[in-house]
């Protein structure tokens, strides 16, 4: 690991390594056994970078792309994206003129948004292309089995033969997929399989059946399906509580320069609160980083800091845009990386040790970064190395 900033950044820097992303999609598609991939980059990405991942996951041959609403949709669009692309947060107000407009496909729960739908549909004079969704047990979005998923789809088939939507997929969310061999995966794969069967029945031709995310992906391949929907194993990161064995390189490294470094007598307290007090004479080092960007303010006093290759702890309460890092009497400079997390591969913390120490997932840790953190990109054509 290079020691120069590939950017000039006077805060936090997340260095994304596209190289990595395509990896990973290698791997992935090489287990999804003839089922399509769809790349998930909602929420920027899980942090990473929308418009670039996606970049990297059609670079990579993957033919869907994922995301919650229809605003992530549109961003895509207009970047440039042309491919197969999935919204599934949709609230009645959205955009879906536009998005049917740039055959942005959509999903649906309710009769009264495919109604919403079929009105967007003929004002942008084309069918939307739509993805009903059925509840299987998550509780969240989708029509419940049995009388409300009927009326669904009869209330489809309607809208369907009227020219206004065309039903393309059925689909569903797993509630304990990283739980391994929790009772509910194969429960709601029954009632998934049934009620793609039931809209076979009822006239439909279903293109695009979805059920498996990435653990389900790294652990039930049986619930393959036609598209498995990837997030957080395009990142490198973990999504089951079981080691698969399967070899993932995570994509970011998080980190920022010392910007100032001082000496502090024995018994001097530090941060607000005065939450840590120095027990010698040490050396700390002021960090431009903080809640405003990501960082959780739980995350104090904690070893979740790597500065040229040794752990340190956060010393006292994290601030909104700063921290303080007790190295003892190591040196350390101003312009020195310190690492949040990245790899592992040097000894820096990762993802899952900061969600480990701030009682929390790996997905809120990357997913809460702040709109000051730069991104730099590496790989994909792109140069520069980390």
């Amino acid at each position: 690991m290079s020691t120069a900033f590939l950017a000039h950044s006077d805060g936090v820097e997340a260095v994304v390594d596209l190289d990595a992303i395509t990896a990973n999609i290698r791997t992935l598609t090489a287990m999804s056994a003839g089922s399509e991939l769809m790349v998930v980059v909602k929420a920027d990405a899980y942090g990473h970078g929308a418009v670039a991942c996606a970049g990297a996951a059609r670079t990579a041959g993957v033919p869907w792309v994922g995301v919650a609403t229809i605003d992530e949709a549109l961003e895509l669009r207009d970047a440039g994206d042309t491919g197969l692309l999935l919204s599934w947060v949709n609230a009645r107000d959205a955009r879906f003129v536009e998005a049917i407009a740039a055959d942005v496909q959509v999903s649906s729960s309710s009769p009264e948004l495919l109604d919403v739908l079929a009105a967007a549909a003929r004002a942008a004079g084309k069918p939307a292309l739509v993805h009903l969704a059925v509840d299987t047990g998550l509780g969240r979005e989708g029509a419940l089995p049995g009388a409300h998923w009927h009326e669904l789809m009869a209330h489809a088939m309607r809208l369907q033969q009227a020219g206004d939507i065309e039903v393309t997929g059925v689909w569903s969310h797993l509630a304990c997929a990283d739980s391994t061999g929790h009772d509910s995966i194969d429960a709601q794969a029954t009632l998934f399989t049934r009620a793609c069967e039931e809209a076979h029945e009822a006239g439909f031709r279903i293109r695009y059946r979805h059920l498996a995310n990435s653990a389900a992906l790294l652990t039930r391949p049986d619930l393959n399906f036609d598209v498995i929907r990837t997030g957080m194993a395009v990142y490198g990161l973990p999504s089951t509580d079981k080691d698969t064995g399967v070899h993932l390189r995570p994509a970011m490294t998080l980190r920022a320069r010392v910007i100032d470094v001082k000496r502090l007598p024995a018994g001097h307290a530090i941060g607000y609160g005065h939450t840590y007090v120095t027990d010698r004479e040490t050396t700390v080092a002021l960090l431009p980083a903080g809640y405003a960007d990501g960082l959780p303010r739980n995350a104090g006093n904690k070893p979740l800091v790597s500065i040229n290759g040794r752990r340190y702890s956060i010393a006292g309460r994290v601030s909104m845009d700063q921290i303080v890092v007790d190295v003892g009497d190591h040196e350390v400079r101003v312009g020195d990386h310190a690492v949040f997390f990245g790899a592992g591969t040097y000894g820096e913390p990762t993802v899952q040790e900061w969600a480990l120490e701030c009682d929390t997932i790996a997905y809120e840790i990357i997913a809460r970064l702040g709109r000051r953190v730069k991104h730099t990109y590496v790989g994909g054509g792109i140069g520069g190395d980390l």
